[in-house]
């Protein structure tokens, strides 16, 4: 019998868009699942994104075009001008995606720093370092009301984060998306820490770097954002700040194994700090696009 496939009811479907979803089947048998992620957010009306996925033993029997087919005509159906999917570098994705006209858009290099190899003495020394005229604060979760406002002003410290040629805006961040953010993390029974930099000039918050650990400890923590402000950069206030970072997992009982990372090839700056605390290399994600 031919590959058959079959639209899906997606029942955890991200907030703030909706999730189309496709099963592959041979005779019953499933052989691949497609998911078309589509924003409602206005900034992100244009996007679609694609996660593509053949068993692979049954690659190259047509599963994945059905499934890419079905996702490109769901996508333009919607009005989304730009499909974006996900493949790691020299795997089979890369040459599926060719295939079908895609063009590499953004390069990410992960990293990840095993915490029993972490030298504990030099982040000590790095965080009691002075930087005169910055203070460091930290929270877990929401970010305090008191600090609110601030985080809000120091967050366009992203904007500029390189994305290539993706078609992703700059995030544009207010109190209920901040909230939102923390309580995704939280629902999934894991921790969001937040260190961030102030000036003590006027208490402006001019950086922030994110770390997001597991909620039982074993297993490795994920750095989300870092980001300082223009005018305060060059100053090693993103090494002070992921040094009180790593040193906030260190103190978790259990701790984790280790931190994973995932910076922009181009942003080479960002690479320098995480390889002087000796994040090593795992793999390389390139991202795809396809005009519609």
């Amino acid at each position: 019998m031919p590959i058959r496939l079959t639209a899906l009811t997606d029942p955890a479907a991200p907030t703030g868009g909706r999730r189309a979803a496709w099963l592959a089947a041979d005779d019953g048998v499933p052989v691949g699942t497609a998911f078309l992620r589509l924003s409602d957010r206005d900034d992100r009306r244009h996007l679609a994104e694609l996660e593509l996925t053949v068993h692979p033993a049954e690659r190259r029997r047509g599963a994945g075009t059905l499934l890419f087919d079905a996702a490109a005509a769901a996508a333009r159906a919607d009005g989304r001008r730009i499909l974006l999917a996900v493949a790691e570098e020299g795997g089979p994705g890369e040459a599926f995606l060719a295939a079908r006209g895609l063009h590499r858009a953004l390069v990410l290099v992960e990293a990840r720093l095993p915490l029993a190899e972490a030298d504990r003495h030099r982040l000590t020394a790095l965080v009691e370092r002075p930087h005169p005229g910055y203070r460091l604060v930290s929270w877990e979760g929401t970010v305090p009301d008191g600090l609110l406002e601030r985080y809000l002003a120091a967050r366009p410290a992203m904007d500029d984060m390189p994305m290539g040629d993706t078609g992703h805006p700059a995030v544009r961040w207010d109190a209920e998306r901040l909230r939102a953010a923390a309580e995704a993390v939280a629902a999934r029974g894991e921790l969001l820490h937040t260190v961030a930099v102030l000036a003590e000039s006027d208490g402006a918050m001019v950086g922030f770097t994110e770390l997001v650990l597991p909620g039982g400890g074993a297993g490795d923590g994920q750095h989300y954002g870092t980001g300082v402000l223009p005018g305060h950069r060059g100053r090693g206030l993103a090494r002070w700040m992921k040094a009180e970072s790593i040193r906030t997992a260190l103190r978790r009982r259990p701790a984790p194994d280790g931190l994973m990372t995932d910076t922009a090839e181009e942003n080479t700056a960002m690479q320098r700090v995480n390889e002087a605390f000796g994040y090593l290399p795992t793999r390389r994600i390139c991202h795809y696009r396809l005009d519609l």
